[in-house]
């Protein structure tokens, strides 16, 4: 029997039980699912499940190995090791400065090498080299280091950009990528980036994916952006790197690619190399291909270059090294598809009002994946790729669950203003009756280009919002992967007009239902979102009666001006002094219309968010007050363009429901 996983089925089992609505508590201890290693043949792996003690804000870890083959699982007990790989020659993991070895799957280990203090070690196929990273000092730019008399000083010297990233101040360390011989002492390791000022892995998210072993331990691969300064903040152009062990001669392999490669895997032949791909230096959203080369020959071929979508989510390669598999926003989910390596066919596998993340084990007729939907926390799940029907694996959360009871969620297809069929989702509250009407929430997604599906969110979570009482309304509006590369496209440059008015076509249609009370409509939204609630704040005609902007852009000559990461800002805005001037500062600047602001308005800020700086929040902020309005400003000192921190987000939730009782 084909299982039908819609959210509304999915909460059916537990209605009779269910007590509890969502709150901010429950959703910060919901217990999360992670995959440590993968047995070399697929047929088992280790992962952790970690809950938060919102006492202390530590997440407290248990280690589970799960034979993938008959689905049984039981817990085992790691000590204080962190895993590392699992390959033919056995499980390895890391302890203090000393990496362990098992033959057993972990039963007893014995010492293989001392380490020291390094990060993200990879271990190559014959066991005899092992790759990492660590921060080296490559520049002076700390008065303590450049003048040794003066150690307590905070000054800190720079003569280029990219002096601060994403949450950080550079402070002359940048990621350098090593390789030992096991023979050998840790001392002795090869430093491949030559104390170059480039990072790899890439600052400010990049792990052990950013650097891979040949398979026949001769080359290793490895990520970097081969620039500094102004150059690195303006181009978003990343290589592959292949360093040679023998000669030590590096070469580079997507020299001839102007914009990101990423996320090189090797075939399980060893034959093939796979990589991620964008073509245009400077466009961070451009269309992600999977180009693969013959390792022998270096033939290059695009695999999905006729495909008109872009692979924004995990890739992998199957067992028989003719079939790729990845995963994909699709009409509002990410779904999981396959890919034939020789006739560049991409055939979609699973649908359904759900999200497929991350892709585990390839059991020839199916796949071990990781799925989310707006009510459930990821999970574990194995896909039959004949019929892509589910089967769950772990239910770290079932208890919770039942004593929860759940909303659905519907996507409607809606017209735009220039006719256009635009997917919106409308998130229910749970018990829905639609004979009552509801206030509603039109949510403004972030990116500008990324994903609006049914992720899960300790932030933006849209369960949370349905439990208080509210229909959610997320528009798939212009910008959005998943419906076609034209249409993910046509933002740039265009902040403030075509995006903005498919937001108010959603509200405008969402007030045609009998179940949305039409004087009852907030916009609240992140980043590019609260750029966006900043925007219609000044052009919504009343549509709206309060608003709630996170991170959000306020005024974009300023923010041109302070933030990190230009190629993106070049992009989609052009710069402050193109002559003409561009329309970011004049039409769809939101500073621009705050004569029209006239609704009450509430501004959260982290205060080490360097992609948009405190600055706008406190001109948002200080604007609204100067006009008299009802407003609010919450500020994180220690959150970046996230918030991170469970007592941090628990006051964020607590903020966002009081200030909708006191104004919607």
């Amino acid at each position: 029997m084909k299982l039908k996983y819609s959210l509304l089925a999915l909460a059916a089992p537990f209605i009779m039980n269910a007590q509890q609505l969502m709150t901010p508590e429950i959703l910060w201890t919901l217990k999360k699912v992670g995959v440590q290693a993968v047995s070399p043949d697929n047929s088992s792996l280790i992962y952790k499940v970690g809950q938060v003690d919102l006492k202390t804000e530590k997440t407290k870890n248990e280690n589970y190995f799960l034979n993938v083959i008959n689905n049984q699982s039981s817990k085992i007990d790691l000590g204080k090791k962190a895993l590392i790989q699992w390959d033919k020659n056995g499980l390895y993991a890391q302890e203090g400065d000393k990496i362990f070895v098992s033959k057993d799957s972990g039963i007893t280990w014995t010492e293989f090498y001392t380490i020291g203090e390094v990060d993200n070690i990879v271990i190559s196929p014959d066991g005899k080299k092992i790759a990492f990273s660590k921060q080296v000092l490559v520049e002076k730019l700390m008065g303590k280091d450049k003048y040794a008399d003066t150690p307590k000083t905070t000054a800190q010297i720079y003569t280029d950009l990219n002096h601060r990233h994403w949450d950080y101040f550079n402070e002359g360390k940048y990621n350098h990528v090593f390789v030992v011989d096991v023979s050998a002492k840790v001392d002795s390791a090869k430093d491949l980036l030559e104390r170059k000022t480039w990072d790899s892995p890439q600052r400010p998210f990049g792990g052990t994916e950013d650097f891979i072993w040949s398979p026949d331990s001769s080359q290793l691969l490895y990520v970097t952006k081969p620039k500094s300064g102004k150059e690195y903040s303006t181009s978003t152009n990343t290589d592959i790197f292949a360093y040679d062990l023998a000669s030590g001669a590096t070469k580079n392999l997507t020299e001839t690619n102007k914009g990101y490669d990423v996320n090189p895997k090797f075939s399980p032949d060893g034959k093939s190399l796979l990589w991620q791909s964008m073509e245009r230096d400077g466009y961070e959203a451009d269309k992600n291909d999977i180009k693969m080369m013959d390792w022998k020959s270096g033939k290059l071929s695009n695999l999905t270059k006729a495909w008109d979508e872009s692979v924004s989510g995990d890739v992998f390669w199957g067992g028989d090294s003719k079939n790729i598999y990845f995963t994909a926003a699709f009409r509002g989910t990410k779904q999981l598809f396959s890919l034939d390596t020789k006739s560049s066919k991409v055939q979609q596998i699973t649908k359904g009002d759900f999200d497929i993340n991350e892709i585990f084990a390839d059991q020839e007729s199916s796949l071990l994946v990781s799925k989310t939907d707006i009510n459930h926390a990821s999970e574990l799940f194995t896909v039959d790729l004949k019929n892509g029907e589910l089967r769950q694996i772990t239910e770290a959360n079932k208890d919770s669950y039942a004593k929860l009871v759940q909303g659905k969620s519907e996507l409607k297809m809606v017209k735009t203003t220039d006719g256009k069929e635009m997917g919106v989702w409308f998130h229910y509250p749970p018990n829905f009756d639609s004979n009552k009407k509801y206030p509603t929430l039109v949510y403004c997604q972030g990116g500008p280009q990324s994903a609006l599906t049914q992720f899960f969110s300790t932030r933006w979570n849209f369960a949370l919002m349905a439990a208080n009482g509210y229909i959610v309304v997320a528009p798939n509006r212009r910008g959005m992967p998943g419906w076609g590369t034209k249409w993910n496209e046509e933002i740039s440059k265009d902040w403030g007009g075509q995006p903005i008015r498919d937001y108010l076509s959603a509200t405008d249609y969402a007030k045609t239902l009998p179940y949305v009370d039409g004087d009852r409509v907030a916009a609240v939204g992140a980043s590019y979102g609260g750029y966006s609630v900043f925007m219609l704040a000044g052009v919504h005609n009343n549509r709206f009666k309060t608003f709630i902007s996170h991170d959000g852009l306020f005024d974009m000559k300023s923010w041109y001006l302070t933030t990190e990461e230009l190629w993106f800002a070049n992009w989609d805005l052009g710069s402050p002094w193109e002559k003409p001037l561009p329309k970011a500062y004049t039409d769809f600047n939101p500073s621009n219309f705050v004569d029209k602001w006239n609704k009450p308005i509430m501004i959260f800020q982290g205060g080490i968010d360097f992609r948009v700086g405190y600055e706008q929040a406190q001109e948002a902020f200080q604007a609204a007050k100067l006009k008299g309005l009802k407003s609010k400003f919450v500020y994180f000192p220690n959150e970046n363009h996230w918030v991170l921190h469970p007592h941090n987000g628990l006051v964020w939730q607590r903020e966002f429901f009081d200030w909708l009782k006191e104004t919607l």
